[in-house]
């Protein structure tokens, strides 16, 4: 109820600080993948914490049960929608930005529960997608497509 948002009240205040430190970085003017994937890397961390906390808080019942209150909270997919849209618009033309968050998506999951897949493949999709539209080289495809979570050309090796 005060007059600043806080990071501890509102998680979507940080997403969009991380996000607009991300986006700024892929600008024309600007041009740091490095930097918007260091963004990318605590988004990851915002989100593991976000997906592993129950969201859907918006309703009070009373004593007997009956719905007295409902109140607006963002939701899984909402939280999803704010981290990744823009940077994933403004960075489809980078291979390091897209292999980042390709892993980005694919660590969350395989660390949250089931619940929380569906809004991820959507992303997963969406991002296929960018690849297959920002790069017209098949090969160029391949290259952007690979997980890593650096963005730097060193894929994941299973050991």
């Amino acid at each position: 109820m005060g007059g600043d948002r806080t990071f501890e009240q509102d998680p979507e205040y940080a997403l969009r600080l991380l996000v607009d430190i991300a986006i700024k970085a892929l600008s024309p003017a600007i041009n740091d993948p490095t930097t918007a994937v260091q963004a990318l890397d605590q988004i990851e961390d915002l989100l593991r914490r976000l997906g592993s906390r129950r969201l859907e808080i918006g309703t009070t019942r009373d004593n007997s049960g009956k719905l007295r209150l409902v109140i607006s909270y963002p939701g899984w997919a909402d939280f999803l929608d704010l981290a990744f849209e823009e940077i994933r618009f403004y960075g489809a033309n980078s291979v390091q930005v897209m292999r980042r968050m390709k892993a980005l998506v694919s660590d969350l999951i395989s660390a949250l529960p089931k619940e929380r897949h569906g809004p991820l493949l959507l992303h997963q999709q969406k991002l296929n997608k960018s690849i297959s539209r920002s790069f017209g080289d098949v090969e160029d495809q391949q290259h952007a497509s690979i997980e890593d979570r650096q963005g730097l050309g060193h894929p994941r090796r299973n050991l």
